[in-house]
């Protein structure tokens, strides 16, 4: 089924991931690994289990009621869903944006700053070295370095989204998980989201979540394809899209149904 990686140093993967939600088992038995600097995409038909899939990655569905997990996640060779985990160091180092910008209620720098404030940093002029940095990392810098006090409310959903990946670069993550990042924006803005997952992949390893099939084939290095929770088929992206393994891969990417 593709690529396979070892829980070692520097890896990042899933090891028979199963997540409950009471009895009902959303992700069935998972093994996936994501290599460094690429981009993986999630793909499948709504209610296959990526999205929970997703955000178990940075144990975010421990805040679902009812959620469970069994097996493991490899980051640097430690199970962070193993019991004791320090969940808030945890998704510093593996940050989220959603498929809806959701900006705080507070100024452009303020969004930005809030990250390394609440990790510890106090200093304004570190402060506004990684304020500038992070809004040059997400392409954001010139459109809003004349008016860093306005309210992160008054830019265009294609900007509050840049903002909200800017906001999670702001304390330097090794990972970012995208849960349909651009499904809400214009072609416009989806492009230059996907210009800048472009660029974050020679930092980052990045998971994203698209219905989009054009843009997993344009954006990514490796493709996963879910069904009713399982993993049908994980490989290079040109492979999956040109060649899969599985038939229903292949009727799913041709949309015949999904």
């Amino acid at each position: 089924m593709g690529a396979t990686a070892t829980a070692s140093k520097n890896s990042f993967q899933t090891e028979q991931l199963s997540i409950f939600y009471g009895t009902y088992e959303a992700v069935k038995g998972i093994s996936l690994p994501f290599p460094e600097n690429t981009v993986t995409a999630l793909i499948g038909p709504s209610g296959c289990g990526k999205s929970t899939f997703l955000r178990s990655l940075n144990r975010m569905n421990d805040e679902i009621s009812g959620s469970t997990s069994k097996g493991s996640i490899w980051i640097d060779g430690v199970d962070i869903n193993a019991p004791g985990t320090d969940v808030i160091k945890l998704r510093q180092k593996i940050g989220m944006v959603w498929q809806k910008p959701n900006p705080f209620y507070k100024s452009i720098y303020d969004n930005i700053a809030f990250g390394p404030k609440y990790h510890g940093i106090k200093g304004k002029q570190a402060l506004d070295e990684i304020v500038e940095s992070s809004l040059r990392r997400a392409a954001l810098w010139d459109e809003v370095k004349d008016r860093l006090k306005d309210s992160a409310l008054a830019l265009s959903g294609g900007q509050q989204q840049r903002l909200c990946i800017a906001r999670a670069l702001s304390v330097n993550p090794q990972i970012l998980l995208l849960d349909e990042p651009a499904s809400a924006l214009d072609p416009v803005s989806t492009g230059k989201v996907e210009e800048l997952i472009k660029e974050l992949r020679e930092d980052l390893r990045i998971v994203i979540v698209t219905h989009n099939m054009q843009q997993a084939a344009r954006i990514s290095d490796y493709t996963a394809y879910f069904y009713l929770g399982s993993l049908v088929e994980h490989d290079k992206t040109e492979k999956v899209f040109s060649n899969p393994e599985n038939q229903m891969t292949q009727e799913y990417i041709m949309g015949r149904f999904g």
